[in-house]
């Protein structure tokens, strides 16, 4: 099974960006689904934002048009662009297989949002 590492979090204040990567261990081609999710402090993870092994995305209704979701398939990486950042998106984010489903979620990178 392949495994899929998170980076890119940070400290940055509202209406910034940050833009979050995702490497995988081994290729990505055969996944058709990929997504991001995030775990707010106190909260159940929920997810942010899918991506199709052809390109398709769907996005969490209070990410859409701020985040934008994407991926490398000949790199074996996955991103999350993140604009307009705000507060309420302060959390823990995860990258994960959801076509064919992931194995145990990873460390996540954490992203927090000051105000």
């Amino acid at each position: 099974q392949v495994r899929l590492v998170e980076s890119g979090g940070g400290l940055v204040q509202a209406g910034g960006s940050l833009r979050l990567s995702c490497a995988a261990s081994g290729s990505i081609i055969s996944i058709n689904a990929l997504g991001w999710f995030r775990q707010a402090p106190g909260e159940q993870r929920q997810m942010v934002a899918l991506i199709s092994n052809i390109g398709s995305t769907n996005y969490a209704h209070f990410v859409k048009g701020r985040f934008t979701i994407s991926r490398d398939d000949a790199k074996n990486m996955l991103y999350l662009q993140m604009n307009s950042l705000k507060p309420e998106d302060t959390g823990v984010y995860y990258c994960r297989s959801v076509i064919p489903p992931g194995g145990p979620w990873g460390q996540g990178t954490q992203v927090t949002v000051s105000s």
